[in-house]
């Protein structure tokens, strides 16, 4: 089964998530994914390239995420999560947050529909709110910042898994019009190097540009792509070291790491930014 639009990733990464509660030895559990990958999420996930071997990528970064977020909420006095292009995400049930946070999902119209009518029975933790908006529409995700900078003081920003789909000018856009916010505090997302979207493009590219949903955007000088926009980096966090910390290394890792110490210094600095999730902290 085909991709047919960047939507139907999140059923693919909900495999994933899916795969991973099923261990007994789980890093994190999403008593949901399953429901919410549903058959076509299997059949997307059988029908990638190495689809099922790559799943250690997906779940190092969702419990990568799950650690800076509670992190952040505990430590940080965050009092809303503002999660753009949420897909399937169920942080806001599955995770242990206060009751008092604000918690806000923000997707396209048909996968907030899906979600909506699967989850429609679950009781989330927190303060939840599902919100239908295009962010590729300036004047509509414009609005909506508008609108959560006045009600929120600490909010915590979110673009999982979105990133590598927009082009540079639209991160660019997408950048600046968070730091409209005032009270957008943190921002938190993955961030592939130039390495990674040559290697998921001889992987993965034609598939998902048959689904209109191209691999993009990947700054060779990683984070600091954000420093003219008003964020600096104060954690990066490599998925190959996350993923030996966590012991879900992809088969053959062994070797990768052989073969980084005999390349030139250059394409190993590369290799260490290959693939990461990055907290961005406000700069006024």
């Amino acid at each position: 089964m085909k991709i047919e639009n960047v939507s139907d990733t999140a059923l693919w990464v909900a495999v994933y998530r899916a795969m991973e509660t099923a261990r007994p030895d789980a890093l994190f559990r999403d008593p949901y994914a399953e429901r919410l990958a549903g058959e076509r999420g299997h059949a997307i996930m059988h029908g990638m390239k190495s689809g099922k071997r790559m799943a250690w990528a997906m779940i190092v970064r969702t419990q990568v995420f799950d650690e800076i977020i509670l992190e952040r909420i505990t430590g940080a006095g965050i009092d809303t999560v503002l999660n753009l292009a949420a897909g399937l995400d169920t942080r806001a049930w599955r995770l242990p947050l206060p009751p008092s946070l604000k918690w806000i999902d923000v997707d396209l119209p048909a996968m907030t529909e899906y979600k909506e009518s699967l989850m429609r029975e679950e009781r989330p933790v927190c303060h939840y709110e599902a919100v239908k908006a295009d962010l590729t529409v300036g004047a509509v995700r414009d609005a909506l910042f508008s609108q959560i900078a006045s009600s929120s003081q600490r909010v915590l920003v979110i673009t999982e898994g979105l990133l590598i789909y927009l082009t540079e000018a639209e991160v660019v856009s997408l950048a600046r019009a968070i730091h409209t916010m005032p009270s957008a505090r943190w921002w938190l997302s993955d961030i592939a190097g130039p390495m990674l979207l040559e290697f998921m493009r001889k992987t993965w590219g034609k598939a998902v540009e048959k689904g209109n949903a191209p691999f993009k955007f990947g700054p060779p000088d990683s984070a600091a792509f954000f420093a003219p926009l008003g964020w600096r980096e104060i954690q990066y966090h490599s998925m190959m070291l996350e993923a030996r910390r966590l012991n879900r290394e992809m088969s053959g890792m062994w070797f990768w790491r052989l073969i980084s110490n005999l390349m030139p210094p250059r394409r190993r600095a590369a290799m260490k930014t290959m693939s990461g999730s990055i907290l961005l902290e406000r700069v006024d």
